[in-house]
């Protein structure tokens, strides 16, 4: 029986809702958590009301309702950041990210993704450094991205059993490296490579057993429904469809027992995948139709997507063309729909966002100026300088770029004159390089504005990524980048941009879209002899201009040649 709010106070609630949890009962654990959160609020308790939403976003996200799972993480994010919890905060955008990528908003998932690996490398916690790995692998499955998923995946692994990171850890990775198995072996026999494929097989069926054997161990339902199921699959895959119609009839079994109608769903149509694999092309089509009503009722669109192209595939299999055309057209209008409901989705997720954020600078410049002016009438200086810093520190987005996360134009215009006179009066050495795309509108003209802000991203973490921390990297505008060489010699900076160079023309672009390659340009130099700073631009803008007519991805001068 769940009792009332006004007998049970925030901790109780919350031990009832992690007891759920553990259990499997997530509408249980659901009931409880909301409850405990809005009490929390009530007593303005923020680091309550925060913890009773994380139990929220990750129960919500197993019942499937990723949307409200999404809005609490943001809430208890926007009360966690001022508490300073940091660790919070990093729980958090792993919740957030999951039902970011079941949603469809894989770019949005891998950015919270990419600060929460920050926080977690900084805080040197190893079971922090753990969840983000694993949550940015499993992002990397939802996009089909096999082989990009597989190392993240595997440094999950050797963290949760090389750290002891507990039964919950464990298990989440080992299932987790069955399901990318599952995509994977089909990826690369796919390929052909079937040598690979099979190795990944053995591994992916490995991980299925230990995590079955860990699930029942704890005896806790979800855990067992979902690890059978994955189970099940990569038994189909290996040719042991009676081993794999037990282990997806187990997941049947709880999901039906449990309400696990997510988890139904995917077990439903394990056995569609299987059917096809034995050959089995009408049971496969039986199957995929049950699939396809039940992913319709509980609003599953991607699986719908997916089944439709199946069913497709198998009716022009038996040669059933008009109802092969069929599916094939529904899945392009229903596409269509998913695509504009994610852009909606995202839309209102975003301005949730936004609102949370506002509301939260909103308050703390309330505070900040009831502060300082109980400061002034008590002429604490000392204080109120402080705390007028604080209020400077607030408006610091002003200075940066919302895209790539860089320095804006704003700021480069501020700091560079200082560093430039600190140049010449230290007699210290001082570069500037400018690097510019190259063809970056063919990039936005073929692929796409969403692909070329993805783009712009990672040209960003590669700069960022290979200067010092004390040098000063920002975006100037479009697809033009600034950088400062502090206290760097000429030939020293020259080697620093050709590495960068390098950088940009070998990495993986075809992750971001098939057939992408980009390569980047440099103008280097050198504030020797030179009496103003915008003279240092100019010349800089110049040696560009040099690369550029001398045919791209290089950097001017050029690197002397040995």
């Amino acid at each position: 029986m769940t009792q009332s709010a006004t007998t049970v106070d925030v901790p109780s609630l919350l031990h009832l809702a992690e007891t759920a949890r553990g259990c499997g009962d997530y509408k249980l654990g659901v009931a409880h958590s909301q409850q405990a959160a809005d009490l929390a609020a009530l007593q303005g308790a923020d680091a309550l009301q925060a913890n009773a939403l994380r139990l929220l976003a990750m129960q919500l996200i197993k019942l499937g309702e990723y949307e409200r799972a999404a809005r609490s993480a943001d809430l208890a994010i926007s009360l966690l950041e001022p508490l300073g919890d940091e660790a919070g905060v990093c729980k958090m955008l792993t919740f957030r990210a999951q039902a970011y990528s079941a949603l469809g908003l894989h770019e949005e998932a891998l950015t919270s993704l990419g600060t929460g690996l920050e926080l977690a490398q900084r805080l040197g916690d190893n079971l922090l450094l753990f969840w983000t790995l694993n949550r940015i692998g499993t992002s990397h499955c939802d996009m089909t991205d096999w082989a990009q998923a597989d190392p993240f995946l595997r440094h999950a692994h050797e963290l949760a059993i090389g750290q002891d990171l507990g039964g919950e850890a464990t298990f989440c990775i080992l299932n987790n490296l069955a399901w990318h198995a599952q995509g994977y072996v089909m990826h690369l026999r796919a390929l052909g490579e079937v040598s690979r494929a099979e190795k990944k097989l053995l591994a992916g069926v490995d991980h299925g057993r230990q995590a079955v054997d860990a699930a029942r161990a704890a005896g806790h339902p979800f855990r067992e429904a979902i690890s059978s199921g994955s189970l099940g699959m990569l038994l189909g895959l290996a040719g042991d469809y009676q081993g794999a119609a037990e282990q997806i009839d187990r997941a049947l079994e709880l999901s039906a027992a449990h309400g696990y109608r997510t988890v139904e769903l995917y077990a439903l149509k394990s056995t569609a995948d299987v059917s096809i694999l034995r050959g089995d092309l009408p049971a496969a089509i039986a199957r995929f139709t049950q699939v396809l009503d039940l992913a319709t009722q509980i609003n599953e669109p991607y699986v719908v997507l997916a089944v439709h192209q199946q069913l497709s595939a198998a009716h022009e299999r038996i040669g059933d063309y008009r109802t092969a055309l069929r599916h094939y057209r529904d899945y392009h209008r229903i596409e269509r729909t998913v695509n504009t409901a994610a852009a909606e989705r995202r839309a209102k997720l975003l301005t949730h966002r936004f609102e949370l954020h506002n509301a939260q600078l909103a308050a703390d410049k309330a505070r900040l100026e009831a502060r300082l002016a109980m400061l002034r009438s008590h002429e604490l200086e000392a204080e109120k300088q402080a705390l007028q810093m604080r209020a400077t520190e607030l408006g610091r987005d002003a200075n940066t770029d919302p895209l790539t996360g860089l320095w804006n134009r704003r700021h480069m215009d501020d700091q560079f004159p200082h560093l430039f006179r600190r140049a010449q009066e230290t007699g210290r050495p001082l570069c500037v390089a400018i690097g510019d795309l190259d063809r970056f509108k063919n990039v936005n003209d073929r692929f796409g504005h969403a692909a070329g802000d993805q783009v712009l991203r990672q040209l960003a973490a590669i700069l960022r990524g290979g200067c010092r921390p004390g040098d000063l990297v920002a975006r100037m505008g479009g697809e033009e980048f600034f950088l400062a060489f502090i206290d760097t010699e000429f030939p020293a900076a020259r080697a620093t941009c050709e590495r960068l160079r390098k950088a940009v023309e070998d990495y993986e672009w075809g992750a971001i879209r098939p057939d992408l390659a980009v390569t980047v340009s440099f103008g280097l130099a050198a504030a020797t002899g030179i009496d103003h700073h915008d003279q240092l631009l100019d010349d800089a803008d110049i040696s560009l201009y040099v690369a550029k007519r001398a045919g791209r991805n290089r950097v001017a001068p050029p690197m002397t040649r040995t």
